[in-house]
């Protein structure tokens, strides 16, 4: 039977987009030349690119650039095969050498995304018998893990510690604390030491630092670091300060050698290239080294605050990203599409990424940005909502 004789298929999928489309809830693809750096173009238009993920300015920089270079140079293009056949090199090892002496642990396994990663851990780590009790507002991955994997699933209010304490106390079962460090959707920072000294003796804690990493903390050692504190298992991704992508599980030696062992993500799957591996150490060690990025974020958030946060809609975060909250879906899409006009990208964040009326634009800055950037970006948002007014 081919495809177009499949009405059940055919059926669901044309009701699924046309109900998306009927809610202004549409995704679309868009085609940009440049967009790795501040500035790039779509149809021969500039912008000013206040939605990435590059926190410290790296996925463009010439010197992690030439790191690339020589990695290529050095070990050719791809792996060749999984870690554990034929694909993990000396470029593999050197990074996970250098993530464990900057983070402090013992073992760091790779891993192509941050999604697999988190998918990878919570597959593996967790049985039948066990409890993973979750933030509300903990990423995708990690709920759909907790979800699908062999545990019951809890989730706590966002950053409610006491919440968490009754879930921590309703039984025996072994358990296992999952958060974020920084939450991706409000910029907001989980309480990482009130959470460790409530789960002492009681569960392991598991902090994603994806939006963390590189920008908190000593020599950008993320989150933990900055609370003070040592998760038992902690996930660094390298798709947002580090410039790149893929990810690493921070963890003790033997929960490294059972991953090892029995994560399927990580057995099952191409090693990353050893070139990107042999960058990644590079941008490992501009992170720690070149302070002024983080520096720079401080100067751009104190400016981005002087100017906003008078406003209905500001969210005041310590971190770099800066959401806007607008409530309806349609007026969020309005606004991102005013501020592309005066010549500045963000994207408009719709349910069912965040809840019913809290649509936002979500702005980053990062250290590609002027405050010259920052200035305008905020003279054009004050225009566009006093004109809505």
């Amino acid at each position: 039977m081919t495809f177009s004789t499949m009405p059940a298929f055919n059926s669901r999928i044309e009701q699924a987009l046309a109900a998306r489309k009927q809610q202004g809830l549409s995704r679309t693809l868009q085609v940009l030349q440049g967009s790795n750096k501040v500035r790039f173009e779509q149809n021969g238009r500039q912008f000013v690119n206040f939605s990435s993920n590059d926190y410290l300015g790296l996925a463009a920089d010439p010197e992690l650039v030439k790191a690339w270079q020589v990695g290529l140079d050095k070990y050719g293009c791809g792996s060749g095969a999984s870690p554990l056949v034929t694909g993990f090199n000396y470029a593999h090892q050197a990074l996970e050498q250098e993530l464990c002496q900057w983070l402090g642990y013992e073992r760091a396994v790779l891993f192509g995304s941050g999604f697999s990663a988190n998918q990878a851990l919570l597959f593996t780590l967790l049985n039948k018998d066990d409890v993973v009790i979750q933030d509300k507002l903990n990423h995708a991955s990690l709920l759909e893990a907790g979800l699908l994997s062999a545990a019951t699933m809890k989730r706590f209010r966002h950053n409610d510690i006491k919440h968490l304490n009754q879930l921590l106390n309703a039984d025996s079962a072994a358990k296992l604390v999952v958060t974020e460090g920084v939450f991706s959707m409000d910029g907001d920072q989980a309480p990482l030491a009130q959470i460790q000294h409530s789960i002492e003796g009681k569960a392991w804690l598991t902090v994603d630092d994806a939006h963390g990493i590189g920008i908190l903390g000593r020599k950008g050692a993320g989150s933990c670091d900055a609370a003070g504190i040592k998760a038992d298992i902690l996930v660094a991704t390298f798709g947002k300060a580090f410039g790149l992508s893929g990810a690493a599980i921070l963890c003790n030696a033997s929960v490294g050698d059972y991953l090892t062992q029995f994560a399927r993500h990580h057995v099952y799957s191409t090693a990353m290239p050893p070139s990107q591996a042999h960058a990644l150490t590079h941008a490992a060690q501009m992170i720690q080294s070149q302070q002024w990025r983080r520096d720079k974020l401080v100067e751009l958030s104190d400016t981005y605050d002087a100017m906003l946060k008078d406003l209905p809609g500001y969210m005041a975060t310590d971190t770099t990203i800066k959401p806007f909250v607008l409530g309806s879906a349609a007026r969020t899409l309005d606004v991102a599409e005013q501020m592309k006009q005066s010549g500045c990208w963000m994207t408009a964040i719709r349910p069912p990424t965040v809840p019913q009326g809290s649509a936002r634009l979500r702005i980053t800055l990062t250290a590609s940005h002027q405050v010259a950037h920052v200035q305008h970006m905020a003279e054009s948002l004050l225009r566009c909502l006093e004109e809505q007014t």
